[in-house]
């Protein structure tokens, strides 16, 4: 049983999934054209609403069944599959991680596929900051008891860049859980989006600054 736990999202708060996106968009425009990479696009916003997370594979996947004879497709995947994660950390990520295990363990809890979401919190470094701590669900918020049971804690804190999120965890773990959120991300600076949820108890400009708000909560 520790004091408390650190929960990390990737996406937006550790690491710019905003710039993986951009980079994609404009890998697929030049290697398939506008029109044919606009179509990925709708394809994968299809997928996320069946689903309920981002899946660039999936995707791909399906749009491969619409264009069989296109053999850059192949040349697709690899571009996803070995993109350069590192250098989409934002600044201080691996700092803060390293702060925050002072006062208790730190984990990625993040949604995701269970094959490209896995291969960028291995390929940025992000899964051995965390020493293998690493949780990905379809829907996080839906997973809180076998969180709690793979590390059980009297606190936890959840680290992200959606007030959805942590609003819905904090629905149901309460006074339990301090809520950090991240202003980093096309989510955290949507208006329309932040004015429907509760505000966090901790706000955060980037990932930078928690290492200090850990210190400020969990430090005596």
């Amino acid at each position: 049983m520790h004091r408390v736990v650190f929960l990390l999202d990737i996406d937006n708060t550790l690491l710019d999934n905003d710039r993986v996106s951009a980079d994609l968009r404009a890998h697929l425009d030049a290697t398939f054209g506008r029109e044919r990479g606009e179509r990925y696009w709708r394809i994968f916003e299809q997928l996320r609403v069946e689903l309920g997370y981002a899946d660039y594979l999936g995707a791909l996947q399906r749009y491969r069944l619409e264009t069989p004879d296109d053999a850059r497709i192949l040349e697709m995947s690899s571009f996803l599959i070995d993109y350069p994660f590192p250098d989409r950390l934002f600044a201080g990520a691996l700092d803060a991680i390293a702060a925050i295990k002072q006062f208790g363990p730190a984990v990625i809890l993040s949604d995701g596929d269970a094959v490209f979401q896995p291969r960028k919190a291995m390929r940025s470094g992000l899964w051995s900051a965390v020493d293998g701590n690493v949780l990905i669900y379809v829907h996080k918020e839906h997973m809180l008891d076998d969180v709690e049971r793979r590390f059980p804690a009297g606190h936890y804190v959840m680290v992200d860049d959606k007030l959805r999120i942590l609003a819905a965890m904090k629905e149901i773990w309460r006074e339990r859980l301090t809520t950090m959120w991240v202003v980093q991300g096309h989510y955290a600076t949507d208006p329309e989006a932040v004015k429907r949820y509760p505000p966090a108890d901790v706000r955060l400009a980037s990932i930078s600054e928690l290492g200090e708000a850990a210190r400020t909560r969990f430090g005596s």
